[in-house]
């Protein structure tokens, strides 16, 4: 089952699919562009991937790492379906990053990679942006980078886990202005979904709620302001988003 989270009249409100745009909870049918769209869970520590697809490393000249490279964001840079981000004025190179999130569904101590999928309650979409002018260098992704307020977008909707028949050969796709930029499939993660959460599990607690952003494929380009970014998974949707400027933002 899809569903969301949305804002409408003074209330927020589980939503669905609909031919006409959402369902609320309630039966109220809505137009998707008169609700404002959440993060589709409520969600606890997001854990984010770095150069988890071969290809998007070659592509930034980067070679393969004994363990992941994992950090964390904090929540202040999630904005829902439709959302606007910012793209400062100093930067050159500002890109999207369509990424697979799996949500964790109970909690995970030391759990064994055959037993991992059991943990996992479903999934989402992330779009997981970074200006590369703001890094330290390519492999150590800094707070600027990677913690800006608005600046990860999460959605529009979580699927059940038991609804995807197989999250390993998902395809990853994302346009910019309607043109395709970006496709890749979930078959080519370096470290993998079970993989991820063995690793993760070995040392911390995962809780329900945590998010893993699996990473993304190559096939980034800049993008600018005006610009809407939608990236799509399979089974999971389209997650919309525009690119905003400083004066949007009444920033000199």
């Amino acid at each position: 089952m899809m569903r969301g989270r949305v804002a409408y009249a003074g209330a927020i409100h589980e939503a669905y699919p609909h031919e006409r745009g959402v369902r609320l909870a309630d039966g109220r049918i809505c137009r998707e562009e008169d609700v404002v769209w959440l993060a589709p869970i409520e969600f606890g520590t997001i854990f984010a991937l770095g150069l988890n697809y071969a290809e998007h490393a070659k592509e930034l000249q980067f070679s393969k790492q004994d363990e992941p490279l994992v950090f964390l964001k904090g929540p202040g840079g999630v904005i829902g379906h439709r959302g606007v981000t910012r793209r400062p004025a100093d930067v050159t190179f500002m890109h999207y990053e369509c990424e697979l999130a799996v949500v964790i569904g109970r909690p995970a101590k030391e759990v064994k990679r055959e037993d991992a999928m059991q943990y996992v309650a479903g999934y989402t979409i992330a779009n997981d942006y970074a200006i590369r002018d703001y890094l330290e260098n390519y492999y150590r992704p800094n707070l600027r980078v990677k913690n800006r307020d608005g600046g990860t977008v999460l959605g529009p909707w979580f699927v059940d886990a038991a609804d995807i028949a197989n999250v390993a050969q998902l395809e990853l796709r994302t346009y910019v202005n309607g043109k395709l930029h970006q496709q890749g499939r979930t078959r080519d993660l370096v470290t993998d979904i079970p993989a991820l959460i063995e690793y993760l599990s070995s040392f911390m607690t995962l809780a329900p709620g945590d998010i893993i952003l699996t990473g993304t494929p190559d096939g980034i380009v800049n993008v600018d302001v005006g610009d809407e970014v939608i990236c799509e998974i399979d089974g999971l949707g389209r997650l919309a988003n525009v690119i905003a400027s400083d004066a949007d933002f009444n920033r000199d």
